[in-house]
């Protein structure tokens, strides 16, 4: 489950990355265009309006691409005793993939939450093992199982 788990976010950075490179690569074009036909305050003001619109999503491409390299560190094939990136932990209440913070998805009728190591659930788990409980937002949590 681990590989289809795996497999899955690096689809969903993928679209997203594709996503956001076209986006930046039709603003750049229509930049080209209008420097092409404008000129004046408008101009000016357009042009500077699509170059912050362009680092916005510049910024949004190096945080997708940050995610997808830390994706691309995981090897699903591995196994271990104590959580460390990559594990798929599996607690009484719920089935955490620990990488990098992403979407809820759902495979084979299991919902799995992304987490990041700097998180603070995250940074809880890190080395901890099967049995290890604790405790957020009062509801307390048994690691049952590391994949």
């Amino acid at each position: 489950m681990k590989q289809q788990v795996l497999q899955r976010y690096h689809q969903i950075l993928q679209d997203r990355i594709d996503i956001f490179r076209d986006m930046i690569s039709g603003l750049t074009e229509d930049a080209q265009n209008d420097a092409k036909g404008s000129a004046g305050d408008k101009h000016e003001t357009a042009l500077s309006m699509m170059h912050i619109e362009q680092e916005k999503l510049n910024y949004k491409l190096e945080e997708i691409l940050g995610q997808k390299h830390i994706l691309d560190k995981i090897d699903a094939s591995t196994s271990n005793t104590k959580i460390s990136l990559g594990s798929l932990v599996q607690t009484n209440g719920m089935l955490l993939f620990v990488s990098a913070a992403l979407p809820k998805i759902t495979i084979e009728n299991s919902t799995i939450i992304a987490i990041s190591t700097q998180s603070p659930l995250g940074n809880k788990l890190m080395g901890n093992s099967v049995g290890f409980t604790f405790e957020i937002n009062t509801t307390k949590y048994i690691i049952e199982s590391i994949q």
